[in-house]
């Protein structure tokens, strides 16, 4: 289905607690920084596929997060259309709904991108091209947590945890969790650690 459904209810609203534990909100990069950045780390042109795939990812997100119903409504509507167009040229399909951390990079999009809209993804994904992320069989999807790089022709399915600094190789079946600090390769993916300093 080329139009994504929408609902408020996949926006979450991120409270941490400062050391003195009073709570306070999460100050994000505005939108216009996080656009620039996008575009810096895609090549540095508006012609480069991610880079519309993630304009439109972050409008359909701001689309899903406005107070009034007919803002949303029609907010939404334009998304849909936008992305029916989108999608299909570039062949990579990041519904609003996911939620991403800062510095997602899609560093070749020179095939297909899939991620369901359940999935969390932590900062500074990098993932390549012919990529799943979402479910197999049962139901849940993947949490994906900080500067994890996912390799060309992979799949991330099933209810599981991606720790933190994981490295995920080309052709790569990931069904169970992976702790931080590991490399996963092959189909079903084998886990070792990681050598060498962690950069």
């Amino acid at each position: 289905m080329f139009f994504t459904r929408i609902s408020t209810k996949s926006i979450e609203h991120s409270i941490s607690s400062d050391a003195a534990g009073h709570g306070q909100r999460v100050q994000r990069p505005s939108a216009w920084r996080t656009m620039r950045d996008d575009y810096r780390r895609h090549g540095s042109s508006v012609t480069n596929g991610a880079f519309i795939s993630l304009c439109v990812y972050r409008f359909g997100r701001w689309a899903l997060q406005r107070r009034s119903r007919l803002a949303r409504t029609l907010a939404s509507k334009a998304y849909g259309f936008v992305n029916l167009f989108v999608a299909n040229i570039t062949k990579i399909w990041i519904p609003p709904q996911v939620t991403i951390g800062d510095a997602f990079h899609i560093i070749n999009n020179e095939g297909s991108l899939s991620i369901h809209p359940d999935a969390v993804i932590g900062d500074r994904l990098g993932v390549m091209h012919n990529v799943t992320i979402g479910t197999n069989m049962n139901r849940g999807v993947p949490t994906i947590g900080d500067d994890v790089f996912i390799g060309t022709n992979s799949t991330v399915l099933g209810k599981i945890r991606i720790g933190d600094r994981v490295r995920i190789g080309a052709n790569t079946a990931v069904s169970t969790d992976v702790p931080s600090d590991s490399v996963c390769v092959g189909s079903p993916a084998r886990i070792y650690p990681r050598l060498g300093p962690l950069l």
